[in-house]
């Protein structure tokens, strides 16, 4: 898959019609592969904001590590390559037009080598472009047909729970790195030139009521592993036996969930100051600044408290995206 560079546009987008990554192609940021902070790209905050936040921003890092990792052994189950991955994760950042982290995906993604030029290949990687960029921005028109596709690209089980995963988990990362580099005062966009339409809201949906169109990990087939995952993660309802055919992704999503990220101050949830902030960094994460956690501090909120509250959203999000792909019909 090719990488060119467009005019005015702040960070690489790729193509789905070509063979192998030429040698001399380079990203727009070569260094932006290499950060301590995988979930956050090394901005540069105080100690004691990270402190506050150690209890989800730790799994967000293992996160980072479990579904990126350096190399990829594909099987007959799990057919996605680091490239797959990858390409998934871009296309992902693109959609929320956040800088940085399409700089990061796109030095990461930039020397590995792409797919055979066989138009299968092709097909199957447009499917998996076009289904990340629908869910990623617009969740409302994920339904079954866009499973169908899957399936007919070949996407197994166990790469549809990945897809899934990252997927949601770069939306809330290219939300939380918004959060923090407006806490910084730093902009999220600062090239002209690419307009990034406003995300549809994720549907809110009933765990109660909620099916899923894959089939769960079944008791009698699973590992230790899962076992003991299914039995920590029931909080997750229906969506957990689904998850679990990765149990190591369910666990850090389910730490995340479980690590106070939920905030418990009805009271700011409530203020049309956190509605506004919640509403544009879930619509259109690329526009969020300080103007939008001042008002948060001026309606009381500590800093720690705000990007709290912006995370529970962002991680609300997450889940959301999951229900809707998963859902049966």
């Amino acid at each position: 898959m090719e990488q060119r560079r467009l005019s005015g546009k702040g960070h690489w987008y790729h193509e789905t019609q070509s063979n192998h990554c030429p040698a001399d192609v380079l990203p727009l940021v070569p260094e932006a592969a290499y950060v301590d902070d995988r979930f956050l790209l090394d901005l540069a905050l105080p100690d004691t904001i990270l402190d506050v936040h150690a209890r989800w921003l730790i799994p967000a890092r293992a996160l980072c590590s479990l579904l990126f990792p350096l190399r990829v052994q594909v099987s007959r189950l799990r057919t996605l390559s680091a490239y797959d991955r990858l390409s998934t994760a871009l296309t992902v950042a693109q959609a929320c037009g956040v800088q940085r982290l399409c700089n990061h995906y796109a030095a990461l993604l930039a020397p590995l080598p792409g797919p055979d030029s066989s138009r299968e290949s092709n097909r199957r990687l447009a499917e998996i472009t076009q289904y990340a960029r629908q869910l990623a921005s617009s969740p409302d028109v994920i339904d079954a047909k866009a499973q169908q596709q899957l399936d007919e690209v070949g996407l197994t089980l166990y790469d549809q729970v990945v897809i899934n995963q990252i997927i949601g988990f770069v939306g809330f990362q290219a939300r939380m790195v918004a959060a923090f580099q407006a806490l910084s005062g730093l902009p999220v966009r600062w090239l002209p030139g690419h307009h990034i339409q406003p995300h549809a809201l994720a549907e809110e949906l009933d765990l109660e009521e909620w099916h899923s169109i894959l089939p769960g990990v079944e008791l009698p087939n699973a590992s230790a592993r899962q076992l003991e995952s299914l039995a920590r993660w029931h909080i997750l309802g229906a969506l957990a036996p689904v998850l679990c055919h990765e149990a190591q992704l369910l666990d850090l999503t389910g730490e995340i969930l479980t690590s106070g990220i939920e905030t418990n101050e009805p009271a700011l949830c409530a203020s049309p100051a956190f509605a506004a902030a919640a509403d544009l960094l879930a619509r259109s994460p690329d526009r969020f600044s300080a103007a939008q956690l001042t008002p948060l501090t001026e309606a009381g909120a500590t800093q720690a408290q705000a990007i709290n509250l912006l995370a529970w959203s962002a991680f609300s999000g997450w889940l959301a995206r999951l229900k809707i792909a998963l859902r049966k019909p």
